[in-house]
């Protein structure tokens, strides 16, 4: 029998600044953007009792809680947790597949002879979490990866569930269906005609039924889940697809040259997070999204792999001049975004090229541009663009 654990901290975001900020402590908080036109990425559980939510729109959640307190997003605060957070993984189990900065699953059935039962194991990562980082962690222990994870959901927060083997099936069965991973509503009401609605009904339909009704890939994957076979392995290593930054906006853009110059900072951002990978892109996606929420994507192919962001701003810039952005209703811009995909290793051998010089300079460049914002902060240095005129010395 397998021991899989599923960690993670809760409202991940919130609580680093609950942390780091004393005032905040005990208050509803939401982090996220403006009150105008943002989403909430995380709020604490104070917030949560007036049935705000991650991913609501900033504007609702201040109308069901106008007291809140709403705190920009610090991604370098979250990252430097998220990877203390990894280190302490890393010593129960070298069988650790990441989710997300603050969600993971271990396989520790190697490590039980030295470290203890899955309990045991749990409990210690709490409380290191809990010393180590000041964060309060959620972690359900079970023989699958699907149970562990709706264990630690469902014991939120700062809580520890553990399903022993032989409690695996009556414990699915009393779920809903929608706890099963591939159910979404349509699902839902698939199953839902068939009179399923539980966990434990799919598991005494017939599997051939299920098939003739869903198809053959999500008849057989439900069936299998709610028999509790679930043989994935926690992966240790997921490859990015993507590096991605996008923004939305206080104010709707219409005007291109403004949205080039937002391009160009989401550009240089994307380039350093491909460097810091180790990485190089060979796709550049435009995302748009406008005024009535339509959104539209455009994508292009590069000559050669890239972590230069001066080739992907151009790149993007280019894919912008081809949509449409106007002043009228629908064709002002609401969210602007880039994304590098088709990735592959920097070390990886690529075409000679007539301007490869120029590339490489460019990538040096790069790498000296990372390394001053690593020591002086990312104000230190600027695109001239973004510098206001006027800022500097004109004494001659």
């Amino acid at each position: 029998m397998r021991t899989i654990l599923h960690v993670d901290l809760d409202a991940f975001y919130a609580a680093v600044e609950q942390r780091d900020d004393p005032k905040l402590r005990g208050k509803p908080v939401l982090v996220g953007g403006s009150a105008r036109r943002g989403v909430v990425a995380s709020c604490s559980y104070e917030a949560r009792t007036f049935g705000i939510k991650s991913a609501m729109p900033m504007a609702e959640a201040l109308r069901r809680c106008p007291h809140a307190i709403v705190v920009r997003h610090r991604m370098d605060r979250y990252v430097e947790a998220s990877e203390r957070f990894f280190a302490i993984l890393g010593d129960f189990s070298p069988e650790v597949e990441g989710l997300s900065l603050d969600e993971a699953f271990l396989d520790c059935t190697g490590s039980e002879r030295l470290l203890g039962d899955g309990r045991t194991i749990a409990t210690t990562i709490k409380q290191r979490v809990r010393d180590e980082i000041r964060l309060v962690a959620s972690v359900g222990v079970a023989p699958i990866k699907l149970a562990a994870k709706i264990a630690s959901d469902i014991c939120k927060p700062d809580g520890l569930r553990v399903i022993a083997e032989g409690e695996l099936l009556p414990f699915l069965h009393a779920l809903p269906v929608t706890r099963l991973w591939g159910v979404g509503e349509a699902t839902r009401e698939a199953l839902a005609s068939l009179g399923l609605s539980t966990v434990g009904d799919v598991a005494r339909y017939p599997e051939s039924a299920l098939v003739g009704r869903l198809g053959a890939v999500t008849g057989h994957h439900l069936a299998a889940l709610a028999r509790g076979d679930d043989p994935r392995p926690v992966e240790p290593e997921h490859e990015a697809v993507s590096v991605g930054h996008q923004e939305t906006f206080d104010d709707d853009i219409d005007d291109k040259g403004e949205l080039s110059v937002i391009l160009l900072d989401q550009a240089d951002r994307v380039a350093a997070r491909l460097r810091d990978s180790h990485l190089r892109a060979r796709a550049v996606v435009l995302i748009i999204k406008y005024d009535d929420f339509r959104q539209i994507t455009r994508r292009t192919t590069l000559d050669a792999a890239t972590s230069d962001g001066g080739v992907l701003a151009r790149t993007a810039i280019e894919l912008l001049s081809k949509v449409t952005v106007e002043s009228r209703r629908g064709s002002r811009v609401r969210l602007c975004g880039i994304s590098a995909t088709n990735l592959e290793p920097r070390d990886a051998p690529r075409q000679l090229l007539f301007d490869e010089a120029a590339r490489a300079r460019g990538e040096r460049l790069g790498d000296t541009l990372d390394k001053v914002t690593a020591k002086f902060g990312k104000a230190a240095i600027k695109r001239a663009i973004h510098v206001p005129r006027g800022s500097g010395d004109d004494s001659e």
